[in-house]
Formats: structure tokens, C-alpha cells, sequence
């Protein structure tokens, strides 16, 4: 590469900005489609779809998010994928702003860079070029931040034929020295350059001085600032919130408090001013829990209100995620190292350029741009550079000190405030419980790291009080954290953990023997257990099971149970052709499988033993050699024993109790199932299951009990039940179903209850509509019926569905007459974006529509006027599989269904109005919808059951879009 100019014929030479001699195109508007592309020089080209296409395929143009924008133009079209020569400006944003925030549409990247996008295409096309200049310029600044190390990853950028690298480099020219290249070694090598983290001496424990309502109240309006409007009910929830803070009577005996607030009573700020206020005073922390990536992002900006000084919030207030979503140093490094070698250096170069600037590391909903995630494909993509499954060496590792998941844990300990997630904190609580005799061997001055599963099972009492918000998923979190799946997928990445990747490309797969053997010393005995553990994994599925479960032809004792599993799926099965997942019951079993069950389980004791082995001959070592041992060494024994007790006592047990429960009765108080998973029609996965039929029970016991107080909190914990018939009893308000799904009903001490009803005027504010004369099951109608009420709400519409293929084939029968309209169609699971991407680009496009299964229905929150018609195709019944038909004739059989069916309208619903200026509709295409569950709607609303031809009358009327939308939407990608 020459000294000074960029070898690249689109980058003319001169002084200014190296700007690419390409072409800017953007989407065009209106029936024709196509796209507008305007020149470097400014000259403007009407293009047909075919002809956009294919220029973005095979020639250097220049626009936003290619992969994007190019679905944009076909409108449901075939189309190649762009091509390396193409200048996403997203990439250009990404490395020159890193880890901040930017939407991947023209109108996003206007707002990141603080220019006018203009209102029409042209407009928009001109403003790329403008975007580009003005990047393209702030690094040719002495200003620009670490110069330097920009220009080093720029080089080995443009080294892997990044579009945007010769530019870049000449930009940043003069600071690749008189070399004009980097080192051999550096570009992509960022752990030089990131920080190390600090060990702190243990925190002592908290105080238990509670917190009264009136200082509550008095922290309230600290936070929510002179001036802020009065609102009664927050006052309200704020002083209940702090009887959570109270100190308990007696062990097991929590101060548990259940408050249902409607939306708009602004609980959030609610319970932020009694926890950090508790957390001041006892010098302790609060875990405030969530289930939804969005509210833990809320929470982060709010408590930028509690915490203005950001030095101050980055100690006291913590995002905590489990160790699958940072990144992880030593994966990356080895990626890198691929990279230089076999391509993929402009993925990974924006991810060292992300990874260097950002605040915590943080893959999963951080400040990793989401948009990016779709470029780090196959085995060297998100997950792949990721800590997912107990690898991590410790301090054996480079760059140990510098590790984003060390780091995020060790500042949890000491925050007044860590956000985390329902996931983490359940899996938390259950190792703490599982795990509790093991920990409390280990002095409290030890040493530790987090295991590979997160941190050591000793900080119960760093977790005493809690605030689940969003808590009407407790239970579903509860479900999903004390299950057990023995499936081909868990069984073949315990093998992996144990005897690394053998052979297979891709996979960094170091196995026990390279992780823990240069731990035993002199130790004859844990080396020939190692080898035992060894030989006996052999057993679990190894590389190419998938193959030969297809094939009939098995290999060990795992792959023939679930080749058994598998055909008695296909046996039991009434529709095995299907291209969905299947499932059977376990009993009766085939022939043959109960006698593979023993042998399954003999293989698993054969491998438990050695490894339990392991686990206390480390810890003996670790007792005797205390005086001898170097902290390193004692952290990587510590952390490896608690990962091989983990897999002996609570894993391999728990496969073990499945196995066993083939050949007798199963407990009660478990649901066992066999299933086949199907992705995209094939076959991924096939195992045995088992789940509590009521979770809450394990949740109740790991993190109720233990906790001293607990605050359960959403606008949806009720279930709204009708007028009981004669004969029936009165659930009391709805708070039977709370207490049942939130755990509080397994409590000795009786939790507090709290209502209070949303401020919203919902009589006047919305409007709720069934839809009568639409075939359910007919796709035409359904997809004619969302096109019509999507025009007639003129955007500004959310759509629906209980299943991701009846999504799919609404999605291609509307995309091209709305977009023709002006209107723009996202979707989830078509659009290359994660939801959370999707959803915050609906909410800044006022007349945009968005579909969506479950995810966006509990996951978003778009006040104003971007959101005001809620469209289901039908009523959202739970689906009838196994656990569902076990857990109906434990709660109350045709009632659950209901209770779970009102709560998710009730749900949903609240998404329509989140400000007292809302004005929006709610409609369901399913005549099918019982009056008794429209009791989940808020009370003085009427619902009408009207024909569609009404339906969308009454819409058009009601907000005030009589005429449908004959100019565009402003705001275009």
C-alpha cells in the first residue's frame, strides 16, 4: 500500500475528505418503486427496481445499510446480495462513532450526525454524500480521538478489501508514522489497548435500616425534578414500594410486595427512588430484574436522573448480563487471527474499533450496533465470540485482566444498583442454593473469578432485595430457568466441553485436558481420572450425530437413546411431515428404548464420577498447598472445580433422575416429553424434557425465601376475571392468578397487595374493535384485512400473530401495495434486524408499520403518534402442547386458558396508549373472541363487533384519517 494515496480508482486524489466517486442511492416513493441515485456530482437518476438491484450487486454505490436497503427496493423481489464494493455508510458511521447509537436508515444516520435528511428522496441521496464527507472529515482531524490505532485497523481493513478503507487510510495517513503501515502484529489488537480492571477487598455485609413512605416520596421528587407534573399514582406506588425495604421478622419469611400499575403511573422512577435510597443507607445493593432487552435500556437512562455525575453511575448503577452476551478477548483474538488470514477483516476491524470504545462490552442489547451482529456469520459470528459454554481458562488467559465479564462482575458486587435480567438472577439463585454447601468451604478473603456460568455461588446476601419488574413473566422465566433438556444439542456440547473440538473447523473447543490438566501437579490420581472422564464422554454425541440420527445408523450409548426418542416422536406423532417441531409423551415407550435409557445412564455415572473426582482432588490441592499456591493458580483451581461440580452434582443428576423416571413413575410435581426441533423444516435438535408443572415452586424456594424483601411490579399481574356465575367464588380482585404465577402463593408470610389503576382516559383515548366477517384460517382475507387497516390508520400501525408463518404470508401479500402507498412494512423474521432494532426505527418513523409475534407485543414501547392501531389476527390461546395440557388441569383447566389469554390482550393492549395524548385502536380479525375475556381490556371501553367494512370506517373517523394517505411517509430509509 503507497505512503499517501489510497490504491482505489473510486477515490480521486486531492485535498478535503477522500469521498468515493460513487453513487448515493436510496429507495424511491410511490407505485413505481425503484430508487433514486444521485451522482458524486450530484446529478439525480431515476431507477427501476431491476436497475437499482443490480448496480447494488456488481458497481461501487454508496447508501445505508446494504443488505437493508436493497430489501427495501425489491418489495418481496428476488435479489442478489450487495457486493463488497459497496459503501455502506453504516460501516463508515460504525468505525468513525463507535458504540453509539445510530439507526440503520437514512433518516437515523441524519439524526446520528446531527444533518437535515430533507423530506424527499433526493434529498436524502444528497445528504449521503454529505454524511460521508463530514465522517470522512473528523478523521482527518488532529482532535479525532487515538488516531493512531484508527488508522492501524483501517489499514488491515482495507487490506481485507473494504470498500471504505483506502479512503479511510488516507485520511488517517499521517498517523501510520513514516512507515505508512502498522506494525505486522497490530490493526486488530484493541486488548493492548483497553484497561485493566482492579481487584477490591470484599464488601461487608448491608445494614437492614428501612426506608418509610414520606422519604420515599421525598427521593421521588428529587428524581422527577422541580416543575414535573403531579401524579398521584406514582406518589402512591413509591411509598407501597418501600415496604419491600423493611427489614424481615424472621428467615424465610420476606417482606413481599405485589403491585399492579397501570401504564402511565410511572413506576420505574417509582421504585428507583425507595431501592437507591435503601442501597445509600445500608451501604448494600438492590437487583432490579427485567425481562425485556427495552425496559433494561429504560432503566439505564433513568437512572442517569439518579446518578447525572456518568463517572458516578458507571460505579454505582450496573447493566448485568450473563457471560454469554460480552465479548470475549481471547475468541476475538483468535477470530482476528483468522481473519488476517482466510477474509472477514472488515467485520472483525468494526468490532475492535466497537469493542475499544464501548462501556461494558456487551454483545446483547448494549452499544454493540445490532445491525452487525447479521455480518458475523457462521462460526466466527456473534455467539462465536462469546464465552457461551463454560470455555473460559481464567487466568491462564492473555488477557484475564482485561476482561469485560470480569470486569461487569466484580462491579456488580460494589454497585448500589445492578439491572439484570429474570434469567440471570433465577440461575443465580439456583446455583447459590444447588451449589451452597461447596461455597461456603471457600473463605471469604478467597479469591475468586466467575465461573464459566457467571460468578461463585457465595453472594446470597449481595442479593437480599430485588425488584422484578415487568413481572408477569416470572413465571415463564421461572419455566425456562429450572428445566432440564436432555437433547442431542446439550449432550453434544457437554462432549465438546470435556474432550474439545475434535477436528471440527471453527470451533476453539479447548477440552478439560488443556484447561485443567497442568492443575494437578505430582497428582497421579486426577490425571487418570481426567483420562476416565475422557473416555467415558465418548459416549455423547459426537461430530456428524445430526447425520447419523437421520441415517438410523447411531454411534455410543446417547445417539441410540435418541434415535429411539426420535422414532418414537415420528411414531406417536399424528402429522410427522409437518415442517414444525413435533413432540410425544414418554410413555408408552417404543421397544428398546427403556433398556437404552439404562444405558444411557450407566454412561453418565461413568463419566459423573471422574469428574466429581476432579472437582475434589483440585480443592484438596488448593487446601493443602494454600501457603504455596499463586493467586493465579488458585483462581483458575477454584473456578475449574466449580465448573466440574456444576456438570457432576447438578447436571448429570438431573439427566440422570429424567432417565431413571423411563423405567418408573415420574414425580408428580414434573412434566417429561420427547420432541423433535425443526428450523426452517429440517431437523435441529431431538431430546428428552422436563419442566415443573409449577416453577414458580423452585423460584419461590431459590429466591423468595432467601431474599429479605422482594417488590413484584407490571402493569399486568391481575387477571381480570368476569362477574362470577352462581355457584362460583370470587377470585378476589384477580389476585389469585398473581399470587400463582408470581410464586407469592408458596410463601409463609402473605405478600402486600397494591392496585393502582392507570391515569389514561381510555374511554375517550382508544377504541377496540372485532372483526366479524374475516376468515380466520383464509390468508387473502387476513392479509386484505391488515392492508386496509393499515391504510386506513395511515401507518403508525403494529401487526400481530400467534405464528411466524401466518407473519410470513401477510408480509408478502401487503409489503408492495403499502409501500406503494408511502407506508413502510418492517417485519420480524424477515427484515435482517433484531426487534429491538426494528421496533425503535417504527417508533421514529411516525407512519411506518411493524409485524411481530410475542417479542414485539411484550417488548415495546412507542408513546405518541408512531403507534396507534394494534392489529391480532387471532386470539393468542396458548398453544395446547404437553406442558401446556399438564399445567391445565393443575391451575383450573378452561380458566387457565383463559386467565393466560386475557392477560396477553391485556398485555398487548397497553402498548396502544402509553401518554395521556394517545389516541389508538385495537382490533382483532378473529370472531372467535369470547366477551368473557374481554374483561382484560381496561373497564369503559366498549368493544364493537363490527364487519371489516366498518372497522376500518370507524377508524378512519376516530383518528381523524377519513382519506386515506395520498402523500408519503417524511421519513424513509
Amino acid at each position: 500500500m503507497p505512503e499517501h494515496l489510497p490504491p482505489d480508482s473510486t477515490f480521486p486524489r486531492g485535498e478535503g475528505p477522500f469521498l468515493p466517486e460513487a453513487a448515493a442511492i436510496v429507495p424511491a416513493r410511490g407505485a413505481a418503486g425503484g430508487a433514486v441515485c444521485v451522482s458524486a456530482q450530484g446529478e439525480i437518476e431515476e431507477l427501476t427496481s431491476e436497475q437499482a438491484l443490480k448496480r447494488i450487486a456488481t458497481e461501487p454505490v454508496m447508501l445505508v445499510h446494504a443488505g437493508f436497503t436493497a430489501r427495501r427496493i425489491a418489495r418481496g423481489r428476488n435479489f442478489r446480495d450487495p457486493g463488497p464494493q459497496v459503501f455502506d455508510l453504516m460501516e463508515l458511521f460504525a468505525f468513525v462513532q463507535p458504540a453509539l447509537p445510530c439507526l440503520p436508515t437514512v433518516a437515523g444516520l441524519a439524526r446520528a450526525l446531527g444533518l437535515d435528511a430533507g423530506e424527499s428522496p433526493e434529498d436524502h441521496a444528497l445528504m449521503l454524500h454529505r454524511a460521508a464527507a463530514q465522517m470522512l472529515t473528523a478523521l482527518q482531524q488532529p482532535s479525532y480521538p487515538d488516531r493512531p490505532s484508527a488508522a492501524r485497523t483501517a489499514y488491515r481493513m482495507a487490506e481485507g478489501g473494504w470498500a471504505w478503507g483506502p479512503g479511510i487510510v488516507a485520511a488517517l495517513r499521517d498517523a501510520l508514522g513514516r512507515e505508512g503501515k502498522p506494525p505486522g502484529a497490530r490493526g486488530f489488537d484493541i486488548w493492548n489497548e483497553l484497561p485493566e480492571w482492579e481487584e477490591r477487598g470484599p464488601r461487608p455485609p448491608a445494614g437492614s435500616m428501612p426506608v418509610s413512605e414520606e422519604e420515599a416520596r421525598e427521593r421521588l421528587a428529587l428524581l422527577a425534578g422541580a416543575g414535573a407534573e403531579a401524579r398521584p399514582g406514582q406518589v402512591a406506588f413509591a411509598g407501597l414500594a418501600a415496604h419491600a425495604f423493611a427489614p424481615r421478622e424472621a428467615a424465610g419469611a420476606p417482606n413481599v410486595v405485589l403491585a399492579e400499575a397501570g401504564t402511565g403511573i410511572g413506576k420505574t422512577i417509582g421504585y428507583i427512588a425507595p431501592a437507591s435510597l435503601w442501597a445509600e443507607r445500608n451501604k448494600g445493593t438492590v437487583w432490579i430484574s427485567t425481562y425485556t432487552k427495552n425496559l433494561q435500556r429504560q432503566l439505564d437512562q433513568e437512572l442517569t436522573r439518579l446518578y447525572p455525575d456518568p463517572e458516578e453511575k458507571a460505579e454505582k448503577a450496573v447493566i448485568r448480563k450473563g457471560r454469554e452476551n460480552y465479548l470475549c478477548l481471547l475468541n476475538f483474538a483468535e477470530t482476528a487471527d483468522r481473519a488476517a488470514i482466510g477474509g472477514g477483516a472488515v467485520a472483525v476491524g468494526l468490532v475492535a474499533r466497537w469493542a475499544k470504545a464501548s462501556r461494558d462490552g456487551d454483545m446483547v442489547g448494549g452499544d454493540f450496533p445490532a445491525w452487525l451482529a447479521a455480518r458475523l456469520s457462521g462460526a466466527t459470528g456473534r455467539t462465536g465470540l462469546t464465552d457461551r459454554r463454560g470455555e473460559c481458562v481464567y487466568t491462564a488467559c492473555p488477557y484475564y485482566k482485561k476482561c469485560f465479564i470480569e470486569r461487569a462482575i466484580r462491579k456488580a458486587r460494589r454497585a448500589e444498583i445492578v439491572v439484570a435480567n429474570h434469567a440471570l438472577v433465577m440461575r443465580q439463585a439456583a446455583l447459590d442454593q444447588a451449589m451452597g454447601p461447596v461455597a461456603q468451604a471457600m473463605p471469604r478473603d478467597t479469591e475468586t473469578a466467575g465461573n464459566a456460568e457467571d460468578e461463585e455461588p457465595s453472594g446470597r446476601e449481595a442479593r437480599s432485595r430485588f425488584v422484578f419488574d415487568e413481572g408477569h413473566h416470572i413465571f415463564d422465566a421461572a419455566d425456562s430457568a429450572f428445566s432440564a433438556s436432555l437433547s442431542a444439542l446439550e449432550t453434544a456440547e457437554l462432549r465438546r466441553w470435556i474432550r474439545g473440538a475434535e477436528g471440527q473447523r471453527g470451533r476453539r473447543g479447548r477440552g478439560l485436558d488443556e484447561r485443567v490438566g497442568d492443575l494437578f501437579g505430582e497428582d497421579n490420581f486426577a490425571e487418570e481420572a481426567l483420562q476416565a472422564a475422557l473416555s467415558a464422554a465418548a459416549a455423547l454425541p459426537g461430530p456428524g450425530w445430526g447425520t447419523r440420527l437421520n441415517e438410523g445408523q447411531p454411534r455410543g450409548a446417547a445417539e441410540t437413546f435418541l434415535a429411539l426418542v426420535r422414532q418414537q416422536v415420528h411414531a406417536h406423532t399424528e402429522d410427522a411431515d409437518t415442517p414444525f417441531s413435533l413432540e410425544a409423551e414418554t410413555a408408552p415407550p417404543v421397544t428398546g428404548l427403556p433398556e437404552a435409557a439404562a444405558e444411557l445412564d450407566n454412561a453418565l455415572k461413568r463419566l459423573a464420577v471422574p469428574l466429581q473426582f476432579i472437582a475434589d482432588r483440585l480443592r484438596a490441592r488448593l487446601d493443602d498447598e494454600a501457603e504455596d499456591l499463586d493467586t493465579s493458580t488458585r483462581i483458575r483451581m477454584d473456578a475449574a472445580a466449580r465448573g466440574l461440580d456444576r456438570r457432576a452434582r447438578l447436571l448429570l443428576p438431573a439427566w440422570r433422575s429424567m432417565l431413571s423416571s423411563l423405567n418408573a413413575t415420574p414425580p408428580d410435581m414434573f412434566v417429561d416429553w420427547f420432541s423433535i426441533e425443526r428450523m426452517f423444516g429440517r431437523e435441529a435438535d431431538v431430546g428428552m424434557h422436563r419442566h415443573w408443572r409449577d416453577p414458580t415452586v423452585p423460584f419461590a424456594g431459590a429466591v423468595l425465601e432467601p431474599a429479605h424483601g422482594v417488590l413484584i411490579t407490571s402493569a399486568t399481574l391481575r387477571d381480570e376475571l368476569p362477574e362470577p356465575e352462581e355457584g362460583e367464588e370470587d377470585a378476589g380482585g384477580g389476585w389469585e392468578s398473581a399470587e400463582i404465577r408470581t410464586g407469592a402463593s408458596h410463601l409463609a408470610l402473605p405478600a402486600e397487595r397494591a392496585f393502582m389503576a392507570s391515569p389514561f382516559d381510555y374511554e375517550n383515548q382508544a377504541r377496540i374493535f372485532v372483526v366479524r366477517d374475516v376468515g380466520r384460517n383464509d390468508m387473502n382475507q387476513i392479509a386484505s384485512a391488515y392492508r386496509e387497516l393499515f391504510r386506513a390508520a395511515g401507518g403508525g400501525a403494529l401487526g400481530l400473530f400467534t405464528a411466524i408463518h401466518r407473519l410470513r404470508q401477510v408480509h408478502e401479500r401487503i409489503v408492495t401495495p403499502l409501500e406503494e402507498e408511502g407506508l413502510s412494512l418492517y417485519a420480524q423474521h424477515i427484515d435482517a434486524l433484531d426487534t429491538g432494532t426494528l421496533v425503535d426505527i417504527f417508533r421514529a418513523e411516525r407512519n411506518a408499520c411493524l409485524l411481530g409475534t410475542d417479542a414485539v407485543r411484550d417488548g415495546v414501547d412507542v408513546p405518541g403518534d408512531s403507534l396507534r392501531m394494534i392489529v391480532f389476527d387471532r386470539v393468542p390461546w396458548p398453544r395446547p402442547d404437553i406442558l401446556h395440557k399438564a399445567r391445565r388441569e393443575q391451575f383450573g383447566k378452561a380458566r387457565y386458558d383463559d386467565m393466560i389469554t386475557r392477560l396477553r390482550l391485556k398485555q398487548a393492549f397497553g402498548r396502544l396508549i402509553r401518554r395521556a395524548s394517545d389516541r389508538g385502536v385495537f382490533i382483532a380479525l378473529d370472531s372467535r373472541l369470547p366477551t368473557r375475556l374481554t374483561t382484560g381490556f381496561p373497564p369503559g371501553v366498549t368493544v364493537h363487533r363490527v364487519g371489516l367494512a366498518e372497522a376500518i370506517a370507524e377508524t378512519r373517523r376516530f383518528l381523524g384519517t377519513e382519506t386515506p394517505p395520498l402523500a408519503p411517509a417524511k421519513s424513509s430509509p
